[in-house]
């Protein structure tokens, strides 16, 4: 494979990003946006012409006006969002392919691997480094296997370190700043610290990892339907002509009758209309309806008739309001765009091939005055052709373009360009202006044939006597075998894909025409249906044989085949239609069935997460400088701790179970995980090669039941040169692994060692949750029963069992008791310190109780381990000095306590200070990791999302946010904002006396008037003033902090969380309930009673009631 010449992207217009002052009001999580034009010439593919001006095709000579021009349509500006930077950037297509999941399944696929080098250079350029794993193919490969050879001065076969720096630098003409990256490779290979690689360990490593990394991008691109359609019964008795949508996400159907339905995305049938003169009696043929179009902006629903017209409706209530009659031919197809303000285009493609434009200006007085017109058959307002083509607002343009009946038409605002398609493959797509340029020549005949100007001009106009051809310069012909029967055009992709009766799916650049791009290949009928999803990278197809398929626009290949065993939608397909709003394919048979996308959840639509499913767990790794996060949907991914970039995922990890925990060995380079299939499994994390396989054997005739041997927690050991891994879960047992290196080839499963006697016979009853060690000897295990027991680790013998009292006054949290013991951790300071508490336990009772496990095992303390009441400790973590204990909660409060002299001596009866407590999540915290180095915290929690704090408390971002960071400038971190979703939960709002029902309403109201009016006015206590520079420090004392107490605060600053509630641009969600059901309603404090009616009888008829 030739090396590619490394692409350079062009520089994107970024927004800068205010860092707001600490004295804001409230604290929001705000997302990056960056601005771009559409069709720039920085965005066109690398197969578009590169000199534009200079071209000579249609898109650059088309002549300048309103109706053809590129702008954006009036309408949408005022809506339109900047597009976030990673939709902007084209990634070329490099050897190492990879993808890591987004926040959003409308977001772009960013490959990992892009985000290294100069993180002050990524952040302003936003051009990524390449890694050094990249600049090596396969022409590389074949050099560097010779050169591998005579690098090897021993002649040992194996290559050293320094031997392998001077190997890369030579071949590569690497620069010395990637001496970093060249030893962080050798490690990756070198996985059992042998000091050297062979070249068969080089070549292993760099098929794994690309092998891992292309099944991670396909996976990414992973796309599901939910099963089977949606189908319901329609009111139409003819054919379906069309499906569209409104901005609401409402499906519009109209057949050949003229009945019009409006369906919800879930096939509710919401309404039917008719628009049909339905009291005219003297036809004898019912009217046919040949397509329509809806005009949003001036709420009007246009239709083309097979007499020959164009009639328009009122939108809401579809009474008749005009229509022009008079046309010549049939219009089979019809569009309608908005080009400006009080502006717009309706098009038409008839029987003879020809394209018919009406370009209307102050379209709001044309339609009035069309209104005021006679009205035919009493029925609608008539206006005939050549009296709209010789209006002064209305210009009516006929172009000659196709040989047969057109098929489809639409017209691009955003390119100025009309595209339309036959049967006739000599115009099988044709790309074509709206107005046409100027031909000098020819006017100048036209005026001499006239008789030189406006005096012998005709008084009347015919419309259709003025057909024209268009120049060669104003069109672009595509031609294809059988011709066209859809198309979809793409501005942001740059692309047109087409399909016809050949059954070849087409994608051609618009500025080439003689050859497309790709051709898809797969469907067995002709093809009926195409929409490109720009945010998606997807092009939906379907057939004649309804057989859906999608496609991947970047790879070109099918990503899904949807059969009709599958979708359930019977006979003939009428009409399709994809809603890129509510993400559904609507298909109108003899039945309405509308198939939907399965995309992310609304809890998680407008929230950074770093995970598809509930992270477990999430670990640092000093030596690669790499965060490594594990979840439940047995998913491990790699990302770089200086930036927050993904680096490297890989998936089924533990086949369909999750993944419960994971830790690394002595050297950092190898990862070990335990899932809930009850298996341990050793990897080379960073290419995702499983080296070795822990189980237990099976004894059981059913081997299912092993599934039910979850592993709860692992952690490995080295002892007197001794490896261990040693795993608990729901076995109840201990189990050890011996972890041998010159066993790893020999044996990939490896079964732990027999089970200790003092284990089986006075072991935990109940299934054992976790494990800490603490060298030279000791280890601990805690069980869901609450117990925890000490073990001599040399020996195998118990060393002492830990049962703590009930706290005085508690009552049970839970309906099955809270005794469980999640986490345990030894403070390794203090394993010489016979008198100390060494041992630190996160229950039971959701207390954290301090053991002394001496003498036979002693409770130093006993404290509440949250603030929040239903709140249990969850996971835990202390600096190497033992000084600081941090811990998290069920509630995702994270806390941190001064435990440097606590417990040193004797037992305590009051809990260590609070240094710090802050809210990091919103759902359970699973685990914390500290990167002590960098005072840095790492949190993992069940909503899904991985975050970074200062030691202070400060948000520094989440894993998988589209802004990047640099960990050592702190002007790049997202402090002083939090994340949203914890600011927005009601958990998280301040304690309010009134919430608390500690006061009534009435008495914090009245409050004031309630004072004894002798007392003085307490005086407000001045703020300390803030000293703007690069960090701004408050000194307040203790008499300060007192008085500001004694103000209540919390009566005046509870709305500041309600007013950025209400400026928060609301998401839709088209699935929740209506704005109707949404409305509050509030109880009258005395509701009147009516007076009731005096009734009266008429004596003569006993049926006759009247009031008097």
């Amino acid at each position: 494979m030739p090396q590619k010449a490394p692409v350079t992207l062009p520089k994107i217009q970024v927004k800068k990003k205010v860092i707001r002052p600490s004295s804001a009001a409230a604290n929001l999580q705000s997302h990056p946006s960056f601005t771009t034009g559409l069709f720039d010439i920085i965005t066109r593919p690398s197969t578009a012409s590169t000199q534009l001006s200079e071209s000579k095709g249609i898109l650059g000579q088309r002549p300048h006006t309103q109706a053809g021009g590129p702008r954006r349509q009036w309408h949408l500006k005022a809506r339109e969002q900047p597009r976030p930077e990673d939709t902007i950037m084209k990634h070329p297509r490099r050897l190492t392919l990879g993808a890591v999941d987004g926040i959003a399944e409308s977001e772009a696929i960013v490959r990992p691997g892009n985000f290294h080098g100069n993180v002050a250079q990524q952040r302003k350029s936003k051009t990524p480094d390449e890694k050094l794993e990249e600049k090596i193919n396969i022409d590389a490969l074949e050099t560097l296997k010779h050169a591998f050879a005579s690098a090897d001065l021993n002649r040992s076969g194996d290559l050293e370190l320094e031997e392998f720096k001077q190997l890369l630098k030579r071949q590569l003409h690497l620069t010395p700043s990637k001496e970093q990256q060249i030893d962080a490779l050798f490690m990756k290979i070198d996985w059992a610290s042998k000091d050297s690689i062979t070249w068969d360990e080089f070549c292993t490593y760099m098929q794994l990892e690309y092998a891992e990394k292309e099944d991670s991008y396909l996976r990414a691109k992973e796309v599901a339907f939910h099963m089977p359609a949606r189908i319901e019964n329609i009111p139409h008795r003819d054919p379906v002509l069309r499906i569209t949508d409104t901005s609401d996400g409402t499906f519009v159907a109209c057949s050949q009758e003229g009945v019009v339905t409006f369906w919800s995305p879930n096939t509710e049938l919401k309404r039917t209309r008719s628009v049909v003169n339905t009291e005219n009696t003297s036809r004898t043929k019912p009217k046919w309806i040949t397509d329509f179009a809806i005009m949003p902006q001036f709420n009007k629903f246009i239709v083309g008739t097979g007499d020959r017209e164009i009639q328009f409706f009122e939108l809401s209530s579809f009474e008749p309001y005009c229509q022009i009659s008079g046309l010549e031919t049939v219009p089979l197809k019809l569009d309608y765009s908005s080009t400006g303000f009080d502006e717009c285009l309706i098009l038409f493609g008839d029987t003879q091939g020809c394209i018919n434009i009406f370009v209307i200006k102050s379209a709001g007085e044309c339609l009035r005055t069309w209104k005021k017109m006679p009205k035919q058959d009493g029925f609608i307002a008539s206006m005939s052709l050549d009296g709209v083509a010789n209006s002064p607002n209305v210009q009516f343009i006929r172009w000659q373009v196709h040989s047969d009946w057109v098929q489809q038409i639409k017209y691009y605002h955003d390119i100025g360009q009309v595209i339309s398609c036959s049967n006739n493959p000599n115009t099988a797509l044709v790309i074509g202006c709206t107005i046409g340029s100027t031909h000098v020549e020819q006017q100048l005949k036209e005026l001499r044939d006239l008789g030189g100007g406006e005096r012998s001009r005709p008084k009347q106009f015919y419309a259709y006597n003025n057909t024209k051809t268009r120049l060669e310069a104003d069109q672009a012909v595509f031609k294809v075998y059988k011709g066209v029967k859809c198309f979809d055009f793409s501005k942001e992709k740059n692309i047109i894909v087409t399909g016809g009766m050949d059954r070849i799916i087409r994608l051609w650049n618009p500025y080439v025409s003689l050859k497309p791009t790709a051709m898809l290949r797969g469907h067995n009928a002709p093809i009926f249906f195409l929409r490109i999803a720009d945010e998606d990278d997807r092009i939906y197809s379907l057939s004649t044989d309804r057989c859906l398929k999608v496609w991947d626009i970047q790879d070109h290949t099918c990503l899904m085949t949807v059969r009709p065993k599958s979708h359930k939608i019977r006979g003939d397909l009428q009409a399709v239609h994809y809603s890129p709003v509510s993400k559904a394919i609507a298909c109108a048979t003899d039945q309405m069935a509308v198939l939907c996308l399965r995309h992310k959840a609304a809890l998680h639509a407008d929230m950074v997460i770093s995970h598809k499913d509930p992270v477990t767990c999430c670990k640092y790794n000093a030596s690669f400088k790499q965060v490594v996060t594990c979840c439940s949907g047995s998913v491990v991914k790699l990302w770089d701790f200086e930036t927050g970039a993904a680096i490297f995922e890989y998936g089924e990890a533990h086949d369909e179970s999750a993944i419960t925990c994971m830790t690394f060995d002595s050297t950092g380079r190898r990862l070990i995980t335990g899932g809930r299939d009850g298996i341990l499994k050793i990897w080379n994390y960073n290419n995702g090669h499983c080296l070795r396989v822990l189980k237990k054997e099976s004894k059981n005739e059913f081997p299912e039941d092993d599934v039910k041997r979850e592993v709860c927690d692992l952690t490995y050991v080295e002892m007197n040169k001794n490896r261990y891994v040693i795993s608990v879960g729901w076995d109840r047992r201990i189990n050890i692994y011996y972890d041998s290196l010159s066993d790893s080839n020999i044996h990939h499963v490896q079964h732990p060692v027999p089970y200790w006697a003092d284990d089986v016979r006075d072991g935990h009853r109940e299934d054992v949750l976790a494990v800490a060690h603490c060298l030279p000897n000791l280890l601990a295990t805690a069980s869901y029963d609450g117990e925890v027991i000490v073990w001599n680790l040399v020996s195998g013998h118990i060393f002492c069992h830990l049962r703590p009292p009930p706290p005085k006054g508690y009552s049970d949290q839970s309906l099955d008791g809270d005794l469980g013991i999640g986490k345990l951790l030894f403070f390794k300071t203090r394993a010489h310190k016979k008198d100390a508490g060494s041992l630190v336990a996160s229950g039971p009772r959701a207390h954290i109780h301090i053991w002394n496990v001496f003498q036979g095992g002693q409770l130093m303390a006993q404290f509440p381990g949250s603030k929040a009441p239903g709140g249990v400790v969850s996971a835990m973590a202390t600096n190497k000095l033992n000084s600081v204990l941090y811990t998290a909660d069920s509630l995702g409060f994270i806390y941190v306590w001064d435990v440097a002299n606590y417990c040193l001596q004797n037992a305590e009866t009051e809990p260590p200070e609070v240094i710090l407590s802050w809210r990091g999540h919103i759902e359970s915290v699973s685990s914390i990791d500290l990167v002590e180095q960098n005072k840095v915290l790492l949190t993992s929690s069940s909503d899904c999302t991985v975050r970074m704090w200062t030691i202070e408390g400060h948000y520094i971002g989440t894993l998988g946010q589209p802004e990047l960071w640099d960990i050592y400038n702190p002007a790049t971190y997202q402090h002083p904002m939090v994340p949203y979703d914890v600011l927005v939960d009601p958990m998280s709002m301040p304690s309010h006396p009134v919430i608390a029902q500690k006061q009534s309403t009435i008495d914090v109201l009245h409050q004031e008037a309630r004072t004894d009016p002798n007392d003085k006015l307490e005086q407000r206590s001045p703020s300390p003033v803030a000293q703007y520079g690069n960090k701004t420090q408050f000194f307040i004392d203790d008499d300060q902090i007192a008085a500001m107490l004694k103000e209540r605060p919390f009566d005046k600053g509870t709305g500041k969380r309600l007013r950025h509630e209400k400026n928060k641009k609301v998401k839709v969600e088209w699935s929740g309930p209506s704005e109707y059901q949404m409305l509050h309603c509030y109880d009258l404090a005395d509701t009147p009673q009516p007076t009731p009616p005096q009734l009266k009888v008429n004596k003569d008829d006993p049926f006759d009631f009247y009031i008097d």
